[in-house]
């Protein structure tokens, strides 16, 4: 599939719920949102009918994300079933990594290639602070976890914040030298409630790793994602450090994704409001072809570039990253 800048777009990211068992102060309020009703969110089968129909049009690749898509009942039958479709050669999760400790290894027996794990401090007040009700215990058991399954590469995934301290970025430069991860330091993006604020800048990060004494960061390039991080090593490390950044040099001129949200609808851009309903035509006897029509429409209608951080008319974001999936 392409989209109307040319780009080829061959990875979609399916919300499969609402529902989260965090309140991340950056996410979400922390009394949570209106949730969704059970039939307003996509069922498993029409998941899979639109995951069958995208697999003839190239989409090989497919994330899972929330809410936290672990909450969610059946989501180890619904990986299963989606492995068996054929077409999908990268099945991924992002997810707050709560859960894995019980579930990592039934999801790669299930056909989950791999995890992007939130984590955006090692301390534990700072991480319930952030989390709202989190123990970050639990997402250490996930990582370790999902590492022993073989989800690889296990992702970490952490957000500039102000919780995170430079002795989290120590602990993540151990890690990197411990285990072949990816740790990825993800720029603030001024689109949720605001609960917590931005931190360091990617600059910063990099500053402190190169000189925390193990050698310069060196260029890499990590073949397994689909995503935007530039991947660099540090010397003897078995993992490497990936660095996003959405708002200071963004990369949309390289987006190859297409969102779903639980609730139905397709929307070209994270960024933006703009959103197409793809529920009703699923529910009111559309073919396939209409199905795929919609796609089409939302790709040529998916924007040059997001505008996010830029004067604009002041217009909000609708929906958070907790309704969307990030």
């Amino acid at each position: 599939m392409w989209s109307g800048y040319g780009r080829v777009v061959d990875y979609l990211r399916i919300s499969v719920t609402d529902r989260c068992n965090f309140r991340c102060g950056y996410c979400m309020p922390p009394e949570g949102i209106k949730l969704l009703g059970a039939q307003e969110v996509l069922s498993y089968e029409e998941l899979l009918r639109i995951i069958t129909i995208l697999g003839q049009h190239g989409v090989s690749k497919v994330r899972l994300t929330g809410g936290e898509p672990l909450v969610r009942k059946g989501i180890v039958d619904f990986i299963r079933s989606t492995r068996a479709i054929g077409t999908v050669k990268d099945l991924s999760m992002t997810t707050n990594g709560s859960l894995l400790g019980d579930m990592a290894h039934q999801l790669k027996a299930a056909g989950l290639d791999r995890v992007n794990i939130s984590i955006d401090t090692r301390n534990p007040e700072r991480f319930a602070r952030i989390t709202g009700r989190g123990k970050v215990a639990d997402t250490l058991e996930g990582i370790r976890s999902a590492i022993e399954a073989g989800l690889n590469p296990v992702k970490l995934n952490i957000v500039l914040t102000e919780e995170l301290f430079e002795e989290d970025v120590f602990y993540f430069i151990d890690q990197v030298h411990r285990y072949p991860i990816a740790i990825r330091f993800i720029e603030y993006m001024p689109i949720g409630q605001g609960g917590v604020k931005p931190g360091a800048s990617i600059a910063a990060i990099k500053s402190v790793i190169s000189n925390a004494g193990y050698g310069a960061l060196e260029s890499v390039v990590f073949t397994r994602g689909n995503g935007p991080a530039k991947y660099y090593r540090l010397p003897r490390a078995l993992g490497v450090f990936g660095f996003i950044t959405p708002i200071s040099e963004h990369f949309c001129h390289t987006c190859n994704r297409i969102r779903l949200t639980a609730d139905g609808k397709i929307k070209p851009c994270l960024l933006a409001n703009h959103e197409i309903d793809l529920k009703v035509a699923l529910r009111s006897g559309g073919d396939d072809k209409a199905v795929y029509e919609l796609f089409e429409r939302a790709l040529r209608e998916k924007p040059f570039r997001h505008k996010l951080g830029e004067c604009q008319d002041g217009t909000p974001i609708i929906r958070g990253m907790s309704q969307v999936g990030g």
